[in-house]
């Protein structure tokens, strides 16, 4: 599905979010303070847009995706990164390897999430640090309320004027609807083994940084 998504992915996003998750993305890296020298996994990093930014930290940033297409589009747009293909719930490296991990909107798409985070935990070394960046539940009634009922219902119709493949995009949609709350997420983490789970809303609980220790 995301092989068919991958040539207009980026712009796609950029245009359905109005640009937000340009201010989401470095929020991200913020919460993943990179220094200079360490090693950052990017799951489900797609074409590599979410990658490039630590970089500039001095930080080596491995994006890693399930998606044959998206590498290939990444390679494209991105060849200075290191890409590499793998399943998030059977990573292809070694334990204790990686400062850092990331995933931002991927975790949706694990069948099984707690699986996956404690496969980053594998690959964590001792002390480093999970940020998952991941859409979330609106913490206004109000708000909440337009967003799911309306917004999300019309994100297939919005996508279709940019999107190579618009049912991908009412996947996304009940993707999200489906996703536990920010509680809900925490718990999770803490199940798959993490320490010290803990959130901040973005744009009113659209996304949700999550952040934990290995």
């Amino acid at each position: 599905m995301f092989d068919t998504v991958a040539k207009r992915y980026d712009l796609t996003n950029d245009l359905m979010t109005a640009g937000i998750q340009r201010s989401w993305r470095r929020s991200m890296v913020a919460a993943v303070a990179p220094r200079s020298g360490d090693l950052v996994l990017d799951l489900a990093a797609g074409t590599g847009c979410s990658s490039e930014p630590f970089a500039a930290h001095g930080a080596t940033a491995v994006p890693c995706d399930f998606s044959v297409g998206m590498l290939q589009q990444g390679r494209k747009d991105r060849p200075g990164l290191p890409f590499v293909a793998g399943d998030g719930t059977r990573l292809p490296f070694l334990d204790d390897t990686f400062d850092a991990v990331t995933i931002s909107y991927g975790l949706r798409n694990f069948v099984d999430p707690v699986k996956g985070l404690r496969e980053m935990l594998r690959v964590t070394r001792p002390g480093g640090r999970l940020v998952v960046c991941e859409f979330s539940t609106p913490t206004n009634g109000a708000f909440r309320s337009l967003y799911m009922d309306g917004f999300m219902r019309a994100l297939p119709r919005i996508a279709s004027v940019t999107a190579s493949a618009s049912d991908a995009y009412v996947y996304l949609a009940e993707s999200i609807l489906a996703w536990p709350d920010q509680a809900g997420l925490a718990d999770l983490v803490a199940e798959a083994g993490w320490t010290n789970p803990e959130w901040r809303n973005l744009t009113g609980g659209i996304v949700a940084l999550h952040r934990a220790t290995a």
